[in-house]
């Protein structure tokens, strides 16, 4: 059975566009089977991905990730889709994501390595994706992914999310089949949610949850918390079921504190939560 690439919905063979979502009926073939990527995460919070690639086999990269590779590992950095208006949509959608313009692709001719990490201190997390399943992940979390893998745009579905929210009205929704790589801030915290079960989260530490997952914004609770409680005025509710993933220390905060004249004082000051709501960066 095929599967739609922006909701994971299943189609009929002949199907041009998904009956759940409407988009375009882009589609892996009946069967696909990805090979699995033979990879090592080393370090700490400085953390590298290696990838020794199989002669032949394939990966894509956020423009600039790369760190290194063997030569006979050949790089091409283009827009994806196979149209003229399939390649302007994809780089549209990347600008909304805060990426770059431009994917890499990473092709070995014979086996060879190469090696991918973030721009800043933190920790990488794979998801081994099977066909249909897609995970939610912050602006600019995509590191790397298997060709098979779906890069597509997701917005907050409720008003007050995209509002209030740290991540705004926009994430990134990857698709399965296949392993995708993301990176975000400090050290990483992992929930498995049981249904009805809810998380209260800072709104700017989220790193990515499953799409089973319902992502919503709530008011911290009384004038006085909100102004004196130092966390803020909102929170994000991630109700499950399913997986969430939180980050210890957010891209904002590490530029707050390596530029500390320039902060204005708590970053979840009434001020600061009020500059958050108007323009956050994470």
């Amino acid at each position: 059975m095929a599967f739609c690439s922006n909701c994971g919905a299943n189609l009929d063979e002949s199907a041009r566009f998904c009956a759940n979502c409407g988009q375009p009926a882009a589609v892996a073939p009946p069967g696909v089977v990805t090979v699995p990527l033979d990879y090592t995460i080393q370090g700490d919070n400085l953390q590298i991905a290696r990838v020794r690639l199989k002669p032949g086999q394939e990966v894509y990269a956020e423009a600039g990730k790369m760190v290194y590779k063997t030569a006979n590992v050949q790089w091409e950095t283009r827009m994806s889709g196979q149209s003229l208006g399939e390649k302007l949509m994809g780089a549209l959608r990347r600008t909304v994501l805060g990426e770059s313009l431009f994917l890499t692709y990473f092709r070995a001719e014979g086996a060879g390595e190469v090696g991918f990490a973030g721009h800043y201190p933190g920790r990488i997390q794979v998801f081994e994706l099977q066909p249909g399943q897609s995970v939610l992940a912050q602006r600019d979390a995509f590191l790397f992914a298997q060709p098979t893998v779906q890069l597509t745009v997701a917005l907050v579905k409720k008003l007050g999310a995209g509002l209030f929210g740290g991540e705004g009205f926009i994430l990134e929704k990857l698709t399965g089949p296949g392993a995708v790589f993301i990176h975000a801030g400090g050290d990483f915290v992992e929930f498995e949610l049981k249904a009805g079960e809810i998380l209260q989260v800072d709104t700017g530490c989220i790193v990515a949850f499953d799409e089973s997952v319902n992502y919503d914004i709530q008011f911290v609770g009384g004038i006085k918390t909100a102004i004196f409680g130092g966390e803020g005025l909102f929170l994000a509710t991630l109700t499950g079921p399913g997986k969430v993933i939180i980050q210890s220390m957010t891209l904002q905060r590490l530029r707050r504190e390596l530029a500390p004249a320039r902060s204005g004082g708590d970053e979840h000051g009434v001020l600061g939560a009020i500059g958050g709501i108007l323009g956050s960066e994470d």
